[in-house]
Formats: structure tokens, C-alpha cells, sequence
């Protein structure tokens, strides 16, 4: 694959001109590039389904509106092909687009402005090498008033910092590394940090769980109880590689990720992540006293489950690896937010497939079956058996998002 790789990649600087044809060092550079694209998941946003690699993604529902993720291919007309190298590391430094246009930071620049000069210049040159397409995209679908890039000034003053990261010496060279990919390309924190009314990282709140277009992003600090704490750093590994350890499945937009882009990091780098995501404090509110098994919801939903899921996540909740996790002592079933939950009930689930686990396992959709109260009592069985213990998930929740 990386021979296959090498010559894709002379191809295209032949194709791109004399200048860059006799740069055959300049291989090297691409190939890095091409990672650094891998690490940022940069084909998650701006590459739609079925479409052109780069060349625009799918709209982005934010609290605030519809944003399209822009077509970043080399197109000198509609995409970035009329940028210069300055010009890009800018943007990805400070969310300063080409002639002065400020992005919305739903384009992660907060987390990539953290990235070496060396990992932005190779992306640069590896952006160069892909194809170039003309395709228009007209990314700020957002209404009046935040439709207005000018506020976006405001808001940089007030929620972004602007630096490379800054190793820690007190720390491993490993730790930093996975600290360095956590906070940098991988931008984690757009996902799993809560955010507040402006749409920016809550403080003191980094990685402990975010709400994202219908789903959660669950806690992945070091919380025993809804985050990575009792998970081992091979089980973290092994998720980010497959989608799927002896715990639980990847699924919705964690899925995507996986395949796009964990899926395809050096077991290295997996290493790293997993070590640096162990250290981190989790929340201080960790498990209270369970739902009594007395309680009407907690029977009502016991039959609810023995009916329709036990078959496959066994009476004791014990599941099937590794086509159906276990739901005792799982962390996403804890979580404080029940959205992904209540989603993976009324719409299924499908796994990631992935080189090392090319079968996805996938649940099916239980909308047709259940009612909103027995969506509900079910899940408060689940997150409070076996020794699971989370707050009831009401009948409005479960309407919430059927509706949705």
C-alpha cells in the first residue's frame, strides 16, 4: 500500500508541473502529509458521501445553523488552489481564511492551531497532490445574526488561544505525544468537551462528554464511572483500531471516525492517545445509588428488555463479543446524556469495519416496536442493573428524539 501510495503521489506532482515533477524528495513530505490529513480526519468533513475526495461535505447542524464543510481540494476557482502555504498554516493557526475571511470554529482551528509547523507544512503539500475539483460550496448557511463573520472576532477574543503545543518535561515523551494528537489534529475536544452558550469548550470541562447532531460523545477522561478509568490502555487501543474491544462498539459518528481515521494510526500513536487519555480527571460526581428494582419503571422495563434485547445482550447484560457488547458496567450506558441511547434504539446501530474487524456487527431499529415510555423504561433498566447506576430517562426524552 505505501509502494501504491508512492506512485500515486509522483503522478501527481508530474501532472502538477515541471517545478514540483523535479522535487522527487518532496515524497517524503507527501506521504507525511497524507497521515496528518489520516490524523485530523480531514475526509470526515469535507468530503461528501459518494463525492469527490475534499471537495465539500455534508452540512454540519450546529445550535446556530447549517454550516458545508468547503471544498479543499487545489481547485483555483472554487477550492483552495489560489492559497499559498502562508496562507494555510494562517488559517489552521488562527481560523483567518485566504484574503482575511474569519471561519467558524466548527472548522476545529482552536485544536489545530496546537499543530507543528512541520505537520501543517507536510499536509500542505499533501493537500496539493489531491484531485482538484470544481465545486462550489457555499459554507455559511447560518441565519441572522450569526451569519455575521464579523462577530466571529468576538468570540476569538473570548473562547481561543492561539500557540503550538508546548510539551510538558515533567511528562513521558509518549504522554506528549498522545497529549499532542488529542489536542491537536485529532481534535478531540470539538466532539467530547460540553460546550457552552457561545458554542466554545466549557471550562475545566475537557473531553467529559458533548452533545453533537443527535448524539453524545461520551466522557473519555479517566472517570471510573462514565469515562476510560477502567478500561486498560491495550482495551483503548484496540477500539480506536477496530471499533469494537471486550467492552463495547463504536457506533454513529465514532464510527466514522474510527474507519476514516483511527482505524489507520501507527499502534504507536494509539498507544500514546490511550496513555495521555488515562491521566486525565474526570468528572467528581461519580455513581450514585441505582433506581430501585421496586420502582415501576424499572419493572416495566425488565420485561421490555428480556422481550426484545437479551437474545442478543444476555439476561445478565453480559452481551456477545464481538457482535453484541455487554451493556453491565459499560460507560456509555452511564453517561449523564441519554442521546445516543435513545438514537441507537429508534434508529439501530452499525459497527465500523475495519481492515483488522472487516465484519460490522449492527443492531437493528426498535422504533416500529416501542413506545416512547417503554423506549424510556427500558433504558433506565439497562443504566441501572448489574451494577450500572444512571439517572431515569423519561418518555420525553424518548419523544425528543423519535421526533428528530
Amino acid at each position: 500500500m505505501r509502494t501504491q501510495f508512492i506512485l500515486s503521489a509522483v503522478a501527481a506532482l508530474a501532472l502538477a508541473g515541471p517545478s514540483l515533477a523535479q522535487a522527487p524528495d518532496q515524497s517524503d513530505e507527501i506521504i507525511r502529509g497524507h497521515y496528518q490529513a489520516v490524523l485530523g480526519d480531514c475526509a470526515a468533513c469535507h468530503s461528501e458521501p459518494g463525492g469527490k475526495p475534499l471537495a465539500g461535505g455534508a452540512p454540519l447542524q450546529t445550535p446556530f445553523g447549517p454550516l458545508v464543510p468547503p471544498n479543499i481540494t487545489p481547485d483555483r476557482d472554487t477550492g483552495i488552489g489560489k492559497w499559498s502555504e502562508s496562507d494555510f498554516k494562517t488559517m489552521m493557526r488562527t481560523g483567518i481564511g485566504h484574503d482575511g475571511v474569519r471561519l467558524y470554529p466548527a472548522m476545529p482551528y482552536p485544536a489545530y492551531t496546537k499543530m507543528s509547523d512541520q505537520d501543517l507544512s507536510d499536509l500542505w503539500k499533501y493537500l496539493q497532490t489531491v484531485e482538484p475539483v470544481n465545486n462550489e460550496v457555499v459554507a455559511n448557511q447560518l441565519p441572522f445574526p450569526f451569519n455575521i463573520r464579523l462577530s466571529l472576532l468576538g468570540w476569538n477574543l473570548l473562547n481561543f488561544s492561539k500557540g503550538e503545543f508546548k510539551p510538558d518535561a515533567s511528562k513521558s515523551a509518549q504522554w506528549n505525544r498522545g497529549a499532542y494528537l488529542v489536542q491537536g489534529a485529532g481534535h478531540c475536544s470539538t466532539c467530547h468537551t460540553p460546550k457552552n452558550i457561545l458554542g466554545a469548550d466549557k471550562d475545566g470541562e475537557f473531553l467529559r462528554g458533548g452533545s453533537l447532531q443527535g448524539w453524545f460523545a461520551p466522557d473519555i477522561t479517566g472517570s471510573m464511572h462514565t469515562g476510560l478509568g477502567s478500561w486498560s490502555n491495550e482495551e483503548i487501543v484496540a477500539y480506536l483500531k477496530t471499533g469494537a474491544n471486550n467492552k463495547t462498539i463504536a457506533s454513529g459518528p465514532m464510527r466514522e471516525a474510527v474507519e476514516n481515521s483511527t482505524s489507520k494510526m501507527s499502534d504507536d500513536d494509539l498507544t500514546a492517545i490511550a496513555e495521555y487519555l488515562k491521566t486525565l480527571p474526570g468528572k467528581e460526581d461519580e455513581a450514585g445509588a441505582p433506581v430501585s428494582v421496586s420502582d415501576q419503571r424499572m419493572m416495566a422495563g425488565r420485561a421490555v428488555y428480556r422481550d426484545n434485547c437479551s437474545a442478543c445482550h444476555g439476561s445478565d447484560g453480559a452481551g456477545a463479543m464481538p457482535l453484541f457488547p455487554a451493556l453491565a458496567g459499560n460507560q456509555i450506558v452511564q453517561q449523564s446524556n441519554t442521546d445516543t441511547l435513545t438514537h441507537i434504539v429508534f434508529a439501530g446501530s452499525q459497527g465500523a469495519a475495519t481492515a483488522n474487524k472487516p465484519t460490522a456487527p449492527s443492531m437493528p431499529s426498535f422504533a416500529w416496536r416501542l413506545s416512547d415510555d417503554q423506549v424510556a423504561d427500558v433504558l433506565t433498566y439497562v443504566r441501572n442493573s448489574w451494577g450500572n447506576s444512571a439517572a431515569p430517562v423519561d418518555a420525553s426524552t424518548a419523544k425528543k428524539t423519535r421526533e428528530n
